[in-house]
């Protein structure tokens, strides 16, 4: 078991330092577009914002679709983690266990904000309706190549305050370098599992 403890440690570590980040953005900044910490100048900050629906801000537009996302989070991570069992025991190469581990650590740093925040923050919009599984997630980490309101001509996002690029999260990074993993290991060791099977088939 000592060799799956480094898997189990990073995991941990991933959660808490989301969660640990998520609440100390909550209880020291104030929400909202126009209130940040620069760490870097205007090109890295802490800005807090909330997102309600998935990755980008995107949404189910009926009354249960973000309790249908909340689901979709939950059955993902458990899904995710049954797989990790199976790679574990199959002894899968380390690149493939830790791409998952990065997924799994990500989902749940978010399902969390999910299921709870909407009670224990009393974070839920109004238009909820029930604070449970509504939460909204957290999100700080802000890359600012450029911000600002879009002129009131352009249809649809007219009048609407964007970024570049979205305001992220620590769950969020670790699912991006997760999936980043995943394919780099796809590249990598498919042709590689190709070339010896056809190689026994020949032989």
């Amino acid at each position: 078991m000592k060799k799956y403890l480094k898997y189990f440690l990073v995991w941990l570590l991933i959660i808490l330092s989301d969660q640990g980040c998520k609440l100390w953005v909550y209880s020291h900044m104030s929400l909202g577009l126009d209130h940040h910490i620069k760490i870097f100048g205007d090109l890295f900050k802490f800005t807090y914002v909330l997102n309600y629906g998935m990755a980008f801000g995107w949404q189910f537009s009926f009354k249960y679709g973000k309790l249908l996302i909340t689901l979709i989070r939950l059955f993902a991570s458990f899904y995710i983690a049954i797989h990790i069992f199976r790679l574990l025991a199959h002894a899968a190469p380390p690149i493939w266990i830790w791409g998952w581990i990065l997924l799994l650590a990500g989902a749940i740093g978010n399902c969390i904000d999910s299921v709870f925040y909407g009670i224990y923050l009393n974070n839920a919009p109004d238009i909820a309706p029930m604070k449970w599984f509504h939460g909204q997630v957290i999100d700080m980490l802000h890359i600012d190549f450029w911000s600002g309101i879009l002129p009131d001509w352009i249809p649809i996002w007219g009048g609407q305050a964007v970024c570049v690029l979205p305001i992220f999260n620590i769950a969020d990074m670790s699912i991006f370098f997760g999936l980043g993993l995943l394919f780099y290991a796809c590249k990598r060791l498919l042709p590689s599992q190709k070339k010896e099977q056809t190689k026994d088939f020949i032989l």
